[in-house]
């Protein structure tokens, strides 16, 4: 079993290595590319021995199979053997040559990947340089091999290949009449795999295209700003059509603009202002080089995308106008999509969830930017009341702290964290009498991670039920609300902050989920901040909900599906794959819905396979799900684009992607109804998915998916000709 896994591994590494040229993994991309290395037969043939050898010197000496199988190691051998096949006429001797030349390059992609894969930058093609510009310097002194002149004879080589049809599309392609700049740009990008004519690089244009539309934008935008460059500074045009250097403006643009880089108007803006430096690399070192004899290749390509990426980590704050791929899709749309759905749906997600500090609904009496103590540094801070429905908040003449309805109520952790101060020995003030000596009064301090500490003041004298050092747990009992040390009347102070001392500077920092009690009903907030006057507080986990959308790995689900009239079933189950991501996958049509469950939100991120499944449209009607029973609560949310639409239409989107998106996917759901709010037995959630195109609908789903004490009971689907009802029957 392990060697047919590593068969796999190693077939899968041959055509990845031709896509990473391009960083692509996609299949028919990489059968392009390969094509076209074959347009010179022995330079194409030389350079699949080159991916051979490299990925079989790689296993051998028990590199990451995984690794290699991606074609990150195989692509520069690739370019090495194409380059060398070219130049050289084949035989023995230069078979030799690209062996040794094909486990060099692996040498020193691995070195490379040490040394400058730790400050998480690509060896991008340095590898292809080194190996080339060795071999080349080398193989000078070997009178044995023999250069090629196949060069002159091209058409006898297609000849060989393809016949007289072959010979007479290359000639038609190569006779096209095309503005010069055009031919040149085309000539520039079948000079990446060292074929220098104009077919090539049109069927490479087309793969491009195929591949990803914002590549394919961006390799014209870095081509013609080099080529306006040039007129504007009066250097030699020629010289990118003689030289074939104008590959290095494409994969410049496409490495800045939409793959290291996730696409944006930034990213575009900074191509263009980066393409004239690479521009002035390539005339520079141009000159040095030739002293050696030597082509500079791509060269400036490595040194300015290198530069500018290792710059990029020098930043204060990291912006989200111009911000690194962290997880790579080796596509920029798909980079793109998935960053936006990170970036809306889980910005916070990195952080710290801190809760609101009790339990049941209280009211803000201060927030940021308090009207009476919240000012300037201390700012970013709340006060927490409990209120009645007259909104006052004591009973009777208020004159007495039993009054008060917070006063005494449990004040619970806000995050798991470790006590970091007690102060649990002021006394509690008397109504509208303050304590300006012991300004915070009995106070916790908690830490929760590196920098990040919560406040919680005016606490009942000798309530604190823990102390210093204790590690605690996120809704564990802490102390109790009380009336301590600047404090009128009772309520609870709440800040978060940097440092582990009492009155430190306050930090701006969100409440994770939470409900916001309005006189318009219940809605959902994700890490936001409560205002003054707002009626909050956490999410109270129905158990109903809680059981149906707690999706434990080795749980199935079976479904007797009757779609449009026909009887189908559907077998569901609960999975990790090896990176501990949770994902729900369909026996029948292998599709696989991806998720993630932090106990008060359940969110779907990623889907795979078979649209028309059952699991799609669940997908679809519970994207996103809190486990609070409120009614007639609204939660909304927008689907990635690249897992709702298809092409065409999708492949104009990409286009523009990255300035406007005239597609949109939105999801609502609502919490409909309940049986009973005290012993509930049936719940029902409906959802809406709506895809909409500059406004006007494309198309609508509706759902309704039935809660019991078994879990889910059942998931209706309605469409404009589509209706699913599909019952849980395990």
């Amino acid at each position: 079993m392990k060697l047919s896994n590593d068969i796999k591994l190693f077939l899968k590494a041959i055509p990845n290595s031709y896509g990473q040229v391009f960083f692509s993994d996609q299949r028919l991309f990489a059968v392009i590319l390969m094509l076209i290395t074959f347009f010179d037969l022995y330079a194409g043939m030389l350079g699949f021995l080159s991916i051979i050898i490299t990925n079989l010197t790689g296993f051998m000496l028990g590199f990451d199979k995984k690794i290699i199988s991606k074609g990150v190691f195989g692509f520069n051998s690739l370019l090495v053997g194409l380059g060398l096949g070219i130049y050289f006429e084949p035989d023995l001797h230069l078979i030799l040559i690209i062996i040794m030349g094909a486990i060099l390059t692996l040498l020193i992609a691995v070195s490379l990947q040490g040394v400058i894969g730790k400050y998480a930058l690509p060896f991008l093609s340095i590898p292809f340089l080194l190996s080339i510009w060795i071999m080349t310097l080398a193989t000078r002194e070997f009178a044995a091999l023999g250069i090629s002149e196949r060069g002159i004879y091209t058409f006898n080589d297609l000849y060989t290949i393809g016949g007289d049809p072959l010979v007479r599309i290359y000639e038609w392609w190569n006779q096209l009449q095309l503005p010069r700049s055009l031919r040149i740009f085309f000539i520039s990008l079948g000079a990446i795999l060292f074929q220098y004519n104009l077919l090539s690089g049109i069927l490479l244009s087309i793969g491009l295209l195929l591949f990803s539309r914002i590549s394919f934008a961006l390799s014209l935008i870095g081509f013609y700003t080099a080529y306006l460059f040039y007129e504007i500074i009066g250097a030699d045009i020629s010289e990118l059509s003689y030289s074939y250097i104008g590959f290095n403006y494409i994969l410049t643009s496409i490495a800045i603009g939409g793959f290291f880089i996730i696409p944006s108007k930034r990213s575009y803006l900074w191509v263009i202002l980066l393409i004239p430096i690479v521009a002035m690399i390539t005339i520079s070192l141009s000159k040095v080089l030739v002293v050696f004899n030597l082509p500079i290749y791509s060269l400036p390509f490595n040194l300015v995308v290198l530069l500018f990426l290792y710059a990029l980590k020098f930043r204060l704050k990291p912006s989200i106008h111009l911000s690194e791929v962290l997880i790579q899709h080796n596509s920029p749309e798909k980079n793109l999509y998935a960053f936006h759905n990170d970036v809306v749906r889980f910005r916070h997600h990195n952080k710290v969830a801190i809760k609101l500090p009790f339990l049941g609904t209280w009211t803000i009496s201060q927030a940021h930017e308090g009207e009476y103590t919240h000012k300037n540094e201390f700012r970013h801070a709340w006060d927490f009341v409990i209120t009645d429905t007259e909104n006052n908040q004591f009973m009777g003449s208020g004159d007495h702290l039993t009054d008060y309805y917070c006063y005494d109520k449990m004040i619970l952790a806000p995050a798991d964290g470790t006590i970091e101060f007690v102060l649990d020995r002021i006394p509690d003030n008397i109504i509208g009498e303050v304590n300006l000596k012991d300004n915070w009064g009995n106070t916790l301090i908690i830490k929760h991670d590196d920098d990040l500490y919560s406040s919680l003041s005016h606490l009942k004298e000798g309530s604190i039920k823990v102390k210093e050092g204790d590690a605690i747990k996120e809704g564990e009992e802490i102390g109790r609300c009380g009336n301590s040390g600047r404090s009128p009347y009772p309520h609870l102070h709440f800040q978060v902050q940097e440092t582990p001392y009492i009155g430190s500077v306050t930090l701006e920092y969100p409440i994770s989920y939470h409900i916001l009690h309005g006189k318009e009903g219940f809605s959902l907030k994700s890490f936001e901040y409560p205002k003054l006057n707002d009626l909050v507080s956490n999410i109270e986990r129905n158990d109903l909900l809680h059981n149906a959308f707690h999706f434990i790995p080795g749980k199935r689900y079976h479904f007797d599906v009757m779609k449009n009239s026909e009887k189908t079933e559907s077998s569901w189950e609960v999975n990790t794959d090896p990176y501990n991501n949770s994902y729900i996958r369909c026996h029948q049509s292998g599709a696989m819905a991806y998720f993630i469950n932090d106990g008060n939100m359940l969110y779907f991120t990623h889907f795979t396979g078979n649209k028309k499944s059952l699991l799609y449209y669940f997908f679809l009607a519970s994207f996103q799900v809190q486990q609070g029973f409120y009614q007639d609560l609204f939660i909304s949310d927008r689907y990635p684009l690249n897992l709702i639409f298809n092409q065409p239409l999708l492949g104009l989107q990409d286009l523009v992607a990255p300035f406007w998106k005239f597609l949109r996917s939105e999801f609502e759901c609502k919490y409909d109804w309940i049986d009973n709010d005290m012993a509930p037995s049936e719940i029902r959630l409906v959802s809406s998915a709506q895809n909409t195109l500059a406004g006007t609908i494309l198309q609508k789903f509706d759902f309704t998916i039935l809660i019991n004490e078994n879990g889910i009971q059942q998931l209706v689907v309605k469409s404009k000709d589509l209706h699913i009802d599909a019952t849980c029957t395990d």
